[in-house]
């Protein structure tokens, strides 16, 4: 119940938890934040950890003198975990992915709908999905791991996953620091972190609603 509480804060006041962190870790914090950046990207069972507010929120206290955070520091371990963590992702998927897919054992989380959704992804963009994927919750989890499955280039994939991480880290990062120089922003951050949540779920939740809309009319 515990890990709830605390997951749900760190979703919609990832604020308030990652100041509560700084002052309980001081430079730890550093590892923690790559600690779950890493696990949302290496891990094909946690899509559900949230990258993009986390990174968000790490660059808008960095960008205020008691948040306690260095940018350069901020966007550097972050680039290094996304890196890693697509790296470790696709190297499951190319030896084992087949053999857990058809077992079937993590099919509460990696339901076919997943898999078929960045097959389509995969279908639209090719090896490109490695990169636009990042700023799409979910499937920037599942992209490596079916990269992996279909046994993509190794290098193809390599250069693609660093584009991808440089590209997404700098992004939030760079969005966070130029948001918390403003102090309306600054004071009112909890509310912008909640609307990133929901324009950054919107694209992986949009397609589940259009179904179950199409069923209704059916």
């Amino acid at each position: 119940m515990h890990f709830v509480t605390t997951f749900i804060d760190l979703v919609l006041h990832s604020d308030t938890v990652l100041r509560e962190w700084v002052l309980a870790y001081g430079a730890w914090i550093y590892a923690v934040l790559f600690a779950i950046v890493f696990m949302e990207t290496a891990l094909v069972v946690t899509p559900f950890l949230p990258g993009d507010s986390l990174i968000f929120t790490g660059g808008a206290l960095a960008a205020v003198a008691a948040g306690g955070l260095d940018v350069w520091s901020v966007a550097t371990v972050l680039i290094v975990a996304a890196v890693l963590g697509d790296a470790i992702n696709y190297s499951i998927g190319r030896r084992w992915g087949r053999r857990l897919l058809d077992s079937g054992r993590f099919s509460r989380v990696v339901t076919p709908r997943h898999i078929s959704r960045t097959e389509a992804f995969f279908a639209r963009h090719g090896g490109k999905t490695i990169s636009l994927a990042r700023f799409v919750p979910f499937v920037r989890t599942f992209a490596p791991f079916v990269a992996g499955v279909s046994r993509m280039e190794r290098l193809r994939f390599t250069i693609f996953n660093v584009a991808g991480a440089v590209a997404w880290v700098s992004a939030f990062v760079a969005a966070g620091y130029f948001f918390g120089t403003i102090p309306f922003v600054a004071r009112n951050l909890e509310l912008l972190v909640v609307g990133i949540v929901v324009v950054s779920l919107a694209p992986a939740l949009w397609p589940l609603f259009r179904e179950r809309l199409s069923h209704g009319r059916g």
